[in-house]
């Protein structure tokens, strides 16, 4: 997967040279009055220092700390709205101060130690503690009106993916879930609003939220897992296709509606007049593309609609002929002579398949699995789960089917290693390889295999070589779906020009965040880094061996040289004062977590203006020539990018 240098160049300095103004996400907002901006401020900073306060109150309580993100999520939703000028509309200033009431009034209950939206039904607010940045993140909740506290009996759950709106701030989002109910309300079932975090499709920190709200909502709802549906409509329907694809082993049905399931044909990448975007790029279309995963449609029920004069019904057609190709089809529900909307009349067919197929539930244990993969990012369908690859970004096929009761037969392409979860004892033909797993027919055991010279063995210990595996497997945004740190450096660069440029970019990584993902980026000095630190995140360096001290101790440990004169990588030569490197690697002070150097989440501004053009824009490693200034698409002038291999090499 490489081209030519020059070639290469060419295409970077072209799509440099055309990067365009592009307006703000999310746009400014409107004008309040002062003593209006005043008011909200001063509150949500009182709310601010009583949430504060509560939490050393219950510092000894885990149980009712637990429920806190619940109650911050009223003061984000306002302090962000007056810290960034995210009030939209002047009828948000009620809305705001309502918040800010329900704050008080949630902080209240939890001194008292209540916690009465854990019992509530109707429209519930919640909000969950991040994993990935530790930024509170919300989501809203239909809760069967039958429901009653201390049922256990597991009901159905539906997600419902948003549509775009540059608007949706917490606070609008919020307001929403607390006055509309949605487009589906399916009787006795739970029903998962997604905030998404924001407006991103679902993408990246995005998609993490789905599963972050489901194991949030786990601890204090019934959720049958057998019983999960996910749809949207419009981007939350291209969001749908993501997950239908991308995780199809967990749903009971999968219900898109409009949206996009790809970016070449949707963006009209190849139109006459654009410039094609670099190689490496267009390979990581195959990260979010779900026409290229369309074969795992074949472990999902899936429930298509589209208007029939909508545009984005181009997503359900190149579905259909992807579909087709692997010789699958799915019911594609059309609303006569309608654009952008359910027609009242499909509605209630989309219904009728969804719940047939949530009532029949999915089977963890299917006696066939089908599963395609481009990457290790998604290893893993129901019972198999793939840990390795001949090569990473190019297409790789599982089949495993039961053949008599002890009996499983697996054919592989483009796959090194994968791990079965089966009962015990079982045989297992692999690509004309027999081989006997471990164990009794009486415990679920989880068999390993790898495949050494052409055969399929069973490893009696884990292979000691540095490998791609679904941890750590690249492109740089793949540091940013986990926990992760910016290390900021705090000693005097080998150059000025090239230290300004990291100061800037890490500055722009954290700016950035904030706005497309909500939350605040974590950043420690160099200096205050901690062995938590190291054991629990994905480390982002910032700056070069001389300003930062992280990366000159563990410099000898990367696949590259730098030193104040030259930067060397790959054979090439780069001079140091004029270009930075920016890479993904597994940390050599802890090989279980990644380092990054100089890169927060590769798409700019420019992407930013169509979710499908949300993908990533640097694959595992890339040489910036600094000298050119940073735009809304790029850091700089890339100069030469590209993937390591299976061994990180």
């Amino acid at each position: 997967m490489r081209i030519p240098a020059l070639l290469l160049a060419v295409v970077t300095i072209t799509a440099l040279a055309q990067e365009p103004e592009v307006r703000p996400v999310p746009p400014p907002g409107v004008a309040i009055a002062e003593a209006e901006r005043a008011e909200l401020t001063s509150g949500a900073e009182t709310l601010g220092k009583d949430i504060a306060k509560l939490r050393v109150e219950l510092s000894a309580k885990p149980a009712l700390l637990a429920e806190l993100p619940s109650v911050e999520i009223f003061h984000k939703a306002v302090d962000w709205a007056m810290r960034y000028g995210e009030i939209f509309d002047l009828k948000q200033v009620a809305v705001a101060r309502e918040q800010l009431l329900q704050g008080h009034a949630r902080a209240a209950s939890l001194r008292k130690g209540e916690v009465p939206w854990n019992t509530a039904t109707g429209l519930v607010v919640r909000a969950y503690r991040s994993g990935i940045d530790g930024s509170v993140q919300p989501y809203g909740l239909i809760v069967p009106p039958d429901w009653k506290a201390g049922d256990r009996t597991p009901r159905r759950l539906d997600f419902w993916c948003h549509g775009r709106n540059e608007k949706l701030s917490e606070l609008a989002f919020l307001q929403d879930r607390q006055t509309k109910e949605g487009e589906f309300v399916p009787p006795g079932a739970f029903v998962l609003h997604l905030y998404g975090r924001y407006c991103n499709a679902n993408k990246f920190a995005g998609e993490r939220d789905l599963f972050e709200a489901l194991a949030d909502a786990e601890k204090r709802y019934p959720i049958d897992r057998s019983r999960l549906v996910v749809r949207g409509f419009s981007m939350g329907g291209a969001a749908c296709w993501q997950f239908a694809t991308h995780h199809s082993g967990m749903w009971a049905a999968a219900a898109p509606g409009a949206g996009f399931a790809e970016t070449a044909e949707f963006f009209s990448v190849f139109a006459e007049g654009k410039t094609p975007p670099p190689w490496w790029e267009q390979v990581l279309w195959r990260w979010y593309d779900a026409t290229t995963m369309a074969a795992n449609l074949s472990n999902t029920a899936t429930v298509a609609y589209s208007g029939e004069i909508d545009k984005q019904k181009q997503a359900a057609d190149i579905m259909v002929r992807y579909a087709e190709q692997e010789g699958l089809s799915f019911p594609h529900i059309i609303g006569p002579q309608t654009a952008h909307k359910y027609h009242p009349e499909a509605k209630p067919k989309v219904e009728e398949l969804v719940t047939a197929a949530a009532q029949k539930g999915s089977d963890p244990m299917p006696p066939k699995v089908r599963f395609t993969t481009y990457s290790l990012l998604y290893p893993q369908m129901e019972w198999l789960a793939v840990t390795g690859l001949e090569r990473h970004w190019e297409r790789a096929d599982v089949t495993a089917e039961m053949s008599g009761a002890d009996r499983v037969k697996i054919g592989t392409k483009n796959v090194t290693s994968l791990v079965v979860r089966q009962p015990g004892g079982k045989r297992f033909v692999i690509d004309g390889t027999e081989l006997k797993g471990a164990g009794s027919p009486a415990a679920v055991a989880m068999t390993p295999f790898r495949k050494e010279g052409g055969k399929w063995i069973i490893p009696s210990d884990p292979s000691g070589e540095l490998s791609k595996n679904p941890r750590l497997c690249g492109p740089i945004d793949h540091a940013f779906m986990s926990s992760f740190l910016f290390v900021r450096p705090t000693g005097h660069a080998f150059h000025d020009t090239t230290g300004a440029w990291a100061k800037a970019e890490l500055d722009h990584a954290a700016g950035f965040w904030r706005k497309v993902f909500r939350g605040d980026a974590p950043v420690k000095d160099d200096s205050a880094l901690t062995d938590a630190d190291l054991a629990n995140s994905n480390l982002v360096l910032w700056g070069d061996p001389s300003s930062n001290a992280v990366l000159g101790k563990i410099l000898a440990k990367l696949p590259l040289q730098w030193t104040q004169a030259v930067l060397k990588f790959r054979g090439q030569e780069y001079a140091s004062a004029s270009h930075m490197p920016a890479l993904i690697f597994p940390n050599p002070l802890n090989p279980q977590k990644y380092v990054v150097l100089n890169s927060g989440v590769t798409f700019r501004e420019l992407a930013l203006l169509n979710n499908s053009d949300q993908t990533p824009k640097l694959p595992d490693w890339a040489i910036i020539d600094v000298r050119t200034p940073p735009g809304p698409q790029w850091p700089g002038l890339v100069v030469d990018a590209g993937f390591f291999d299976e061994q990180w090499k």
